[in-house]
């Protein structure tokens, strides 16, 4: 078991955690969810040690191991992956040593042999003489071939590495798993791997930072909010927490609504919810708790969300959008080869390729940016086209624009109230306002991005990756805004919640061809 008793940390003047008494319970699994920079990386370094809070302590049961994902790629590049993996349990490692050494000794004594004997009980008990078969089980799982087990790691792409060192803090079934964004890189069979393997720990307590909603529903069992220098644990996953919560402020603004009534809104929620989780024990365990809870165990959150909506300012005609044989290379490389659809009026598509230079290329193209070698993009006369690219650094070059005067630029309503007032409701209020918009960080360009195309009026909106660098809270905005417009949208992501609930179509574009489906993303993947 963890547990952190009065806790509190402070950087300069200014306390990331204060008072802060939590105990994590094996068997279950944590997700840590915070605004960015409310310290949830932070918070799983003082729980493995790595960082010293300024009061308080934290416990763990005697006897029991603490594994954390490493963020290094380049801490082990001399070493082979295989022995990478095994380097995740020191102890055993530590005893793998010892003995090889007492072995070596010419002069090997009857102590030795003692000591020996000792050391070998302990490693049969450790399962050493199934760690390698056991570390290639975890490399397997994620996707690292047996070939590259017996390579250096600096012989490993970056994506490679986050896999082994993944698998590194998996080893050896530690009772306490520290995981910080371990879906970062891994594709969708390891990431569902990831998901299994963390579902089937029954003894292991898990505490996970991530941003992926979908990876946070599928295994947390509770949700651990950080929240100006709080941190509090509630039941559920994060859809979970997320629609409480709205509910708990509908309740708490309904002053008139009698007890009775808000108890009855809150069980239809509970057995709605409970009625769509998955067949997991996470889910059977999950479902017990939150039968469990009271109207006052529901809270409202105090995190703020920006406002995220999409009008257009007229309807597109129904001949939308025809593409025919395009044909593009890049880099020597045919990346696009005769590729063909119609998108009508309406539609959410999604894009996939195995790379997004692919779909960077397409989306350019269907934007008139780039020219195709050989192929037609036809877009109706009604239609106005709205794009957010990958790459939207070459918007924020004036270093003498301030955030208002920014948007102005593609605004028509001119004045500095209405301006003022639309950033306050992306969550640039006040001072923020006057940032200059070279010096802003990823998340606040995305979020003026979406101004920008919000402003637009656009009918038809192309988007790559709108949830890349944004908070939580940013990317359940972004979700609800796009579901709800009544416009077309086609776009890329690598967020399988959001795809999920926005795309009834998907076009995958593939070294064979064309894969059309006109569905959800989970039944295109053979999930549902």
């Amino acid at each position: 078991m963890l547990s952190a008793h009065d806790l509190r940390l402070q950087f300069g003047g200014r306390t990331l955690f204060d008072d802060v008494n939590l105990k994590f319970t094996p068997g279950n699994c944590y997700g840590v969810i915070g605004a960015n920079g409310a310290g949830k990386t932070t918070f799983l370094k003082i729980l493995s040690g790595e960082i010293s809070p300024t009061a308080g302590r934290i416990d763990i049961t005697p006897g029991e191991r603490l594994a954390i994902l490493k963020q290094n790629h380049f801490a082990h590049d001399e070493e082979e992956v295989l022995t990478t993996v095994i380097l995740g349990h020191s102890r055993l490692v530590e005893i793998m040593k010892e003995k090889d050494a007492l072995y070596a000794k010419p002069d090997f004594s009857e102590d030795d042999g003692v000591r020996t004997a000792e050391l070998e009980s302990v490693f049969a008990e450790m399962n050493g003489w199934e760690a390698e078969a056991n570390a290639a089980s975890l490399l397997a799982g994620l996707g690292i071939k047996e070939n590259l087990h017996q390579k250096k790691m600096k012989e490993l792409t970056g994506g490679e590495k986050v896999k082994v060192l993944l698998a590194q803090a998996l080893f050896g079934k530690p009772e306490i798993l520290l995981l910080d964004e371990p879906t970062n890189d891994l594709d969708l069979k390891a990431i569902q791997w990831l998901e299994n393997f963390i579902m089937d720990q029954q003894d292991t307590t898990v505490l996970v930072v991530s941003h992926d909603r979908h990876f946070l529903n599928k295994v947390c069992t509770h949700i651990c909010d950080i929240d100006f220098t709080k941190i509090k644990l509630y039941v559920g996953n994060y859809d979970f927490w997320y629609k409480s919560s709205q509910l708990a402020q509908r309740l708490m603004s309904d002053q008139n609504k009698k007890v009775e009534e808000k108890m009855k809104d809150l069980k239809e929620f509970i057995q709605r919810f409970s009625a769509n989780a998955s067949k997991s024990s996470q889910a059977t365990s999950r479902k017990k708790m939150l039968d469990k809870l009271t109207l006052d165990d529901i809270q409202p959150s105090t995190r703020k969300y920006p406002f995220v909506g999409f009008r257009a300012d007229r309807e597109a005609g129904d001949n939308l959008v025809r593409v025919e044989g395009l044909t593009f290379t890049f880099e020597g490389k045919k990346i696009l080869n005769n590729v063909s659809f119609t998108v009508r009026k309406g539609q959410k598509v999604v894009f996939l390729a195995k790379s997004e230079v692919v779909t960077s290329a397409l989306f350019k193209i269907l934007m008139g940016e780039v020219q195709p070698e050989a192929g037609k993009v036809e877009w109706g006369i009604t239609t106005t086209r709205a794009h957010l690219p990958n790459d939207n650094s070459s918007f924020f070059k004036d270093a003498s624009l301030d955030l208002i005067n920014w948007l102005r630029q593609y605004s028509k309503d001119q004045t500095e109230t209405f301006l003022r007032g639309f950033l306050g409701r992306m969550l640039f209020s006040g001072e923020e306002a006057l940032k200059k918009c070279n010096v802003l960080s990823g998340g606040e360009k995305v979020r003026c991005m979406l101004s920008k195309m919000m402003l637009s009026g656009s009918n038809v909106l192309l988007m790559e990756n709108p949830t890349n660098h944004l908070d939580l809270e940013t990317i359940t905005a972004v979700n609800d805004g796009l579901i709800e417009f009544k416009g077309t949208l086609l776009f890329t992501s690598h967020d399988h919640e959001f795809v999920q609930t926005i795309a009834d179509r998907v076009i995958s574009i593939e070294d064979r061809g064309v894969r059309d489906e006109e569905c959800t993303y989970d039944h295109f993947l053979g999930l549902d």
